[in-house]
């Protein structure tokens, strides 16, 4: 159904009068005319009886009347939905307990007023599609991965270096460390299940055992955080890293230990990507925030993959 010949009938009906429905559009009443002929064709009824006086709904007219108006508020919530400026800024962030989402909290603290839509993409090959279709406006990834370089239109901005903890049960043999050297962590078991192959995060442990000779063991399903938990909890022979800035809560039973590490630290790179020619202007204000609250990168005392971008 054309919009048009839609938006032509209400407002004819709204006027009782082509003439004042042609003037409104800015259209002459000979296409007012035609465009209600036209619509009366598709529908195979009658909307309005013709009297010197003017046009008044028939029957069926008033019964489309309703209709219509709600067609035209569809239509206009649907190009509101995509005009820039108008819809959410959609972000990607890799969970909602990741130091990204606590970037994106910060940001949505600190400009109320921005409507934001916050989404969880897997990978950066499916983040980078997104960014390239217009499907989101920017993501929080680790860029870029050795052979898989970022497409020439996508932007990035390294936005946070995450240092990794050692999460450890309460009969951990380094449970009771305020901290612990790279070093000594050489022969534990550091379990992660949630490690996919062909992600950016797997490259990245992949170089951190590679650089310092550590054993990451990725087997067994992955059923969540609140498992890993339990799990690393009740075994003495299993620990874990952890983002210093993930947010997650166990119970007090537990006696889970976060264990600063150290000689180097190693941190986690967050950058934002965008698309170059992404014109929403809340992406610029999302930019100079992390920009105004971003903490020093490639510190020393620190490590990252050579891979890593390094601003």
């Amino acid at each position: 159904m054309d919009l048009d010949t839609v938006r032509t009938f209400v407002a004819a009906a709204d006027a009782g009068r082509f003439q004042e429905a042609a003037a409104e559009l800015a259209i002459t009443q000979q296409a007012v005319s035609k465009r209600i002929a036209a619509l009366e064709r598709d529908l195979g009824v009658r909307l309005f009886t013709r009297t010197p006086r003017g046009a008044g709904l028939t029957i069926d007219g008033q019964a489309f009347l309703p209709h219509a108006r709600d067609l035209l508020r569809v239509a206009e919530r649907a190009v509101a939905s995509v005009r820039t400026g108008s819809r959410p800024l959609r972000v990607d962030v890799l969970t909602s307990r990741s130091a990204q989402s606590g970037l994106m909290r910060g940001f949505h603290r600190a400009h109320p007023g921005i409507e934001l839509d916050v989404m969880m993409l897997f990978d950066v090959e499916t983040a980078v599609a997104a960014l390239r279709s217009g499907a989101i406006d920017a993501s929080f990834r680790a860029v870029a991965v050795p052979g898989r370089p970022l497409p020439d239109d996508i932007e990035s901005v390294r936005v946070l270096d995450e240092p990794l903890q050692l999460l450890t049960g309460p009969a951990h043999a380094l449970a009771g460390a305020r901290a612990v050297t790279v070093a000594q962590l050489t022969g534990h078991r550091i379990w992660m299940p949630g490690i996919v192959p062909g992600t950016e995060w797997a490259a990245y442990y992949e170089d951190l055992v590679a650089a310092f000779g550590l054993t990451i063991e990725a087997t067994g399903p992955n059923f969540g955080s609140d498992a890993l938990l339990d799990t690393i909890a009740d075994t003495p022979a299993l620990a874990t890293f952890m983002g210093g800035q993930t947010r997650l809560v166990w119970p007090a039973g537990h006696g889970l230990r976060r264990i600063p590490v150290t000689d180097p630290t190693p941190v986690y790179p967050h950058s934002l990507l965008w698309h170059r020619d992404n014109p929403h202007p809340a992406l610029a204000t999302l930019r100079a925030h992390l920009a105004a609250t971003a903490t020093g990168h490639d510190d020393a005392g620190t490590w990252t993959p050579d891979w890593v971008v390094p601003r």
